[in-house]
């Protein structure tokens, strides 16, 4: 065998070392990467050379090459940060992304810098788009198939009233305010008066208002007067559910009528004070009323209803909750409700169902990569759910700069799930992964790489020498 193999052995000694260190160089240039993922390279023989010995024959080595550059796909460390859009995978796992140029062209990365961009998209630095799926903001059930998350709007819908719920004490000791007549507190209202005193403040004993809205968020203040009956049995009060006439939108045909909804009694225990049967009836604004019966509050969830038509696009009737709901039988009390003690009338509890439009004020990640909306009305909304893939072989995966991987042949088609599920990691928010990459791993990778490649060019320079001499002999 010539002296020249042996250089040809040393200059791909010098070769694959020197891509070695290309390599390392690489780790350590990027040791502060986002999801940066370490790369390792291993090294085989070149086919020998068979030569002739006294014994028979055998091989000499011809140099090394390049076996791979692999990916070390194991777990960074995580830093917090202050963005509840910088996400992380705890365990297996990519993020899916999308260039925006092309709506087939879609990619992996285990970087999570995730931000909402001008346009409502979820976008990487680079601009490409994350995946997942749309939410049904009641159920919060996933919708369809993976997508762009993207917001379309901003804003939270308003949605109307359904329910008032008013928990109050009436005083025992009060009188009718009507002392000595059986007017009644609908007999007494007047939506038609010109100064806009609809009821004297002496018609009632206590009165309470709610602000309800209506489809498009606005508000309406919906008012109850209550009164003394004169009973000498169980004491009964009578009550009129009234809003502003000018915000009556029903068909009224007695002026005085306007803004008076529904009128009704409640009864209550003489010994207890708890309430014992409520009933109620509807203005039909022509001077006559509709009777409700039970059954009435059985098909509207158990409450008798007030119309609604002040309302645009609102259910039929909004119901009347005064701690007591009927159950198909008869009337039962929850555990707080309306009650007749020897106490000054007050408002206990009031809510009513519904809210106003809202502005995103807020978005947070769980960790099973639910993005949920805070909106200024209050409303907490599920919108999106991060979509995670993994793939049966991870090395066979193409880097494509951006901290971005493609598919490939060798990597296999993308097995996409929820995070936590199916063998992929979950979602940690408020946190971004760190590149893998040990650096004093590297620094003893480079130390032997170096060292390595110093004696590959001993041997050029030795050999080098030795044909040197060669050419001397002829002298």
């Amino acid at each position: 065998m010539s002296l020249t193999s042996g250089l040809f052995s040393g200059i791909s000694g010098l070769s694959a070392l020197g891509n070695s260190m290309t390599v390392i160089g690489d780790n350590i240039a990027n040791v502060n990467t986002v999801g940066f993922k370490e790369s390792r390279v291993t090294f085989q023989d070149v086919l020998s050379q068979t030569v002739a010995t006294t014994a028979g024959s055998a091989q000499v080595g011809r140099g090394t090459s390049l076996a791979e550059i692999s990916s070390s796909f194991a777990q960074g460390s995580f830093e917090s940060t202050n963005s509840s859009t910088d996400l992380a995978i705890g365990g297996s796992g990519f993020f899916i992304v999308r260039d925006p140029g092309s709506a087939n062209n879609e990619f992996y990365s285990r970087a999570g810098e995730f931000r909402f961009d001008k346009d409502g998209n979820f976008v990487n630095p680079s601009g490409y788009i994350g995946r997942g799926w749309k939410l049904d903001e009641t159920t919060g059930q996933d919708q369809g198939t993976i997508t762009d998350i993207t917001m379309s709007s901003f804003t939270s819908s308003p949605s109307e009233t359904s329910l008032l719920t008013m928990i109050m004490n009436l005083d025992s000791g009060a009188v009718n305010s009507t002392t000595g007549s059986n007017t009644s507190l609908s007999g007494v209202w007047d939506g038609a008066n010109v100064n806009g005193v609809f009821l004297a403040d002496s018609a009632s004993v206590y009165q309470t208002t709610l602000k309800v809205y209506d489809s498009l968020g606005s508000t309406h203040d919906v008012t109850i007067f209550f009164d003394k009956g004169e009973s000498s049995v169980n004491p009964v009060w009578e009550y009129i559910v009234t809003i502003n006439p000018s915000e009556d939108l029903r068909t009224v045909t007695q002026a005085n009528q306007a803004g008076l909804l529904a009128r009704g009694t409640i009864e209550f225990n003489a010994a207890s004070g708890d309430m014992t049967n409520i009933t109620s009836a509807l203005n039909d604004g022509d001077g006559t009323w509709t009777d409700l019966a039970n059954a009435d509050a059985t098909a509207n969830g158990g409450y008798f209803g007030v119309p609604a038509e002040f309302i645009a696009g609102s259910p039929a009737n909004i119901g009347l909750n005064f701690g007591t709901r009927y159950n198909g039988t008869s009337w039962a009390n929850n555990a707080l409700s309306t009650s007749q003690f020897a106490s000054a009338s007050t408002t206990i509890f009031q809510s009513a169902d519904g809210y106003g439009a809202g502005d995103l004020q807020s978005v947070s990640v769980a960790t099973d990569g639910v993005i949920t909306g805070q909106y200024s009305n209050g409303q907490v909304l599920p919108l999106y759910r991060v979509a995670l893939a993994k793939f049966q072989n991870e090395q066979g995966l193409y880097k494509v700069g951006g901290n971005l991987f493609r598919e490939t042949r060798l990597s296999g088609d993308p097995i996409t799930g929820k995070p936590g599920s199916n063998g992929l990691g979950s979602i940690s928010p408020n946190s971004l992964e760190q590149s893998n990459v040990d650096l004093a791993t590297e620094f003893v990778k480079m130390i032997t790489t170096q060292r390595g490649y110093q004696a590959n060019s001993k041997i050029i320079t030795t050999i080098d020498q030795m044909l040197s001499e060669l050419i001397q002999l002829k002298r």
